[in-house]
């Protein structure tokens, strides 16, 4: 019967394909992969054996055929989480606001009132899923998950001598979200990893029944422009969300279309203009384009396609006063890969890397390509221009975590071994070693002048592995002092798979290590470690109000006790990192781990 039911699907001999006509609920953007089905069935012209005609199928296929068509020949399986995972596990939404009574020591009074907001993933039904199915496996990614917002607001009163906290949660409503929450059970089936066939398949599917071929995420990052407020993830437009409910108002669209793919999820102010700086990637050509925002949000004040010659992931990019800093490493997607049986997305240890420095408005023309040795970088701390320099810093591996063992088959087992560096090699003959896969920071400096490189790989040293940097904004574009990074717990080489951070670094630019060698790159790094089994994410800078120095400020961060599965907000003298935190605001409810947060000052209505 499923022989019989795969013939629906497989017949004839050659494969044209139109875009289907979109569900009403489905407002539509480029995703950088959804675009690619196009040159994806294409490249199945290779197998003579495959056609599919989608208007003809959507026509003649009702949606519940489809559907039962996937309930019979697709399994869902969950992905298991060991007990040292247990809070990447989702949580429920709470409903109402829930009133914080309790803080150890105190809230400072020069603290600006407003709320502190992380976004990360938080799966529907009960977590991550993978697939099994006459075609292969397929596993969501561990970086998959619908997007949830956790917000802490912190409130004076009318006396200002007092402080009122809250603590709320909800899911980002996008469009695939609410198409899913409505079918009570998962719809789309993962397209990202996995066996080629499989993932073929779910596109196909995934397109067939909703429109589009992946869920759009909305887990990664919170900003703000022209006082207007999103979640974001790469893989579609962003979301506005009201920050006083977090309720989501729908995707942010561009007036006259003049932007029709999704943008990075850490889109950059432009020093001095305040005009918001994007990228947005695709796996069909154009590769990568950028735009540059009003600081009003209500127009793409200019657009240029930087004429990639491959689909490079790049998660963020850098500012300087003058430029933008582009980032075309070697993690990239690639449809023909896929389609001839290998995987969609693939650090390619032997290919180029390059960072480009381009004009504000400047063109493919006007870049200054730079070559530097191959590495991933995911997240830049700060670029600058220093004399006849550009300055990056980033954080550098030799290889990527992403998207992790090329097979789904025993994919738990596989990606434990491949975090624990048991073997040398997965799959696809990559080499990975403890110190390839996790970050160090970097400094290049790039001559525009004489186009020298001078490439610093190992700025913080080998103590510690971290990620996931923040500054001061106020200095994003200028040079600066001051880096705050999560620090990767010494366990994760050994122990979880999924990465958790048992602290906080400053790293101090301009001051070398105690006791190094005149040769020694090493900068002064200051510590702020978390209580055993304790770990963090989505930390924070928040400056003081009429603060003078870069640190006059604090950190604020969600932290997770593991022993007591006490969830905690904790803030932090960012002057002084080693001293225990001022204030730490116990939870009532459990936030798991995420990725990115933000504080946003603002004149809060009063919840109490």
């Amino acid at each position: 019967m499923a022989a019989n039911s795969c013939a629906v699907l497989l017949q004839v001999t050659k494969c044209t394909f139109q875009r289907p006509s979109l569900p009403p609920k489905i407002e539509h953007s480029r995703n950088p992969l959804s675009s690619t089905f196009k040159p994806l069935l294409r490249e199945l012209d290779h197998f003579p054996n495959i056609s599919v005609d989608v208007p003809k199928a959507i026509k003649e296929t009702p949606f519940k055929l489809l559907d039962a068509f996937v309930d019979f020949i697709y399994e869902f399986v969950d992905q298991p989480l060991l007990p040292s995972q247990n809070n990447f596990a989702p949580v429920e939404e709470i409903g109402e606001a829930t009133t914080v009574r309790t803080v150890e020591g105190k809230i400072p009074d020069d603290f600006p009132e407003g709320v502190y907001v992380r976004n990360g993933p938080n799966p529907l039904f009960g977590g991550l899923k993978s697939t099994k199915s006459i075609f292969g496996e397929s596993s969501h990614m561990w970086v998959e998950g619908e997007g949830m917002l956790h917000a802490l607001y912190l409130k004076k009163d009318s006396g200002r001598k007092k402080w009122k906290t809250w603590y709320k949660n909800k899911h980002v409503q996008t469009d695939t979200y609410n198409m899913e929450k409505d079918r009570t059970k998962p719809g789309f089936l993962p397209a990202i990893q996995g066996d080629s066939p499989a993932i073929l398949f779910s596109y196909l599917l995934n397109v067939l029944r909703f429109g589009v071929i992946d869920k759009y995420l909305s887990n990664t990052n919170v900003f703000e422009h022209a006082n207007k407020y999103y979640s974001i993830a790469e893989n579609h437009m962003p979301q506005e969300i009201d920050m006083h409910s977090l309720q989501t108002l729908g995707n942010w669209n561009f007036p006259s279309g003049s932007w029709n793919r999704p943008f990075t999820s850490h889109p950059k102010k432009a020093p001095g203009t305040g005009e918001l700086v994007i990228i947005g990637i695709d796996a069909k050509k154009p590769y990568f384009e950028l735009g540059v925002i009003s600081a009003d949000g209500k127009k793409m004040v200019h657009k240029a396609d930087l004429m990639f010659d491959r689909c490079a992931v790049c998660h963020e990019i850098g500012v300087t006063q003058r430029y933008n800093v582009i980032m075309n490493f070697p993690l990239t997607i690639d449809i023909s890969r896929l389609a001839l049986g290998g995987q969609l997305m693939r650090f390619e240890k032997d290919g180029y890397a390059r960072i480009g420095i381009l004009p504000r408005y400047g063109d493919a023309n006007s870049i200054k390509w730079f070559e530097v040795d191959p590495c991933c970088v995911f997240h830049v701390i700060n670029s600058f221009e220093h004399n006849d320099e550009v300055v990056v810093r980033a954080c550098r591996a030799r290889q990527s975590v992403i998207p992790g063992p090329s097979s789904s088959v025993n994919q738990l087992e596989k990606f434990f071994k491949w975090i624990k560096r048991e073997t040398s090699s997965i799959d696809d003959g990559s080499e990975f070693t403890k110190e390839s896969t996790f970050p160090r920071v970097c400094e290049w400096r790039l001559n525009m002048k004489t186009g020298e490189v001078i490439e610093k790989k190992n700025l913080s040293g080998d103590e510690f592995a971290m990620e996931f940097p923040i500054i001061n904004e106020k200095f994003t574009g200028f040079s600066n002092k001051f880096a705050y990074l999560q620090v990767v717990e010494l366990k994760e080489v050994s122990g979880s798979g999924y990465t958790r951070f048992g602290g906080l670094a400053k790293l101090h630019f301009e001051e070398k290590k105690a006791s190094t060698d005149e040769e020694d790159e090493l900068v002064k790094a200051e510590y702020h470690m978390f209580p055993k089994d304790t770990f963090c994410s989505g930390a924070s800078f928040v400056p003081k109000p009429g603060g003078i120095d870069e640190d006059d400020g604090w950190i604020i961060t969600f932290t997770h006790n593991e022993n007591e599965n006490i969830s905690q907000v904790c803030i932090i003298d960012a002057k002084k990192i080693t001293d225990v935190p001022v204030a730490i605001i116990p939870l009532s409810s459990r936030v798991p781990y995420g990725f990115h947060g933000a504080f946003m000052p603002l004149e809060l209505r009063s919840y109490i």
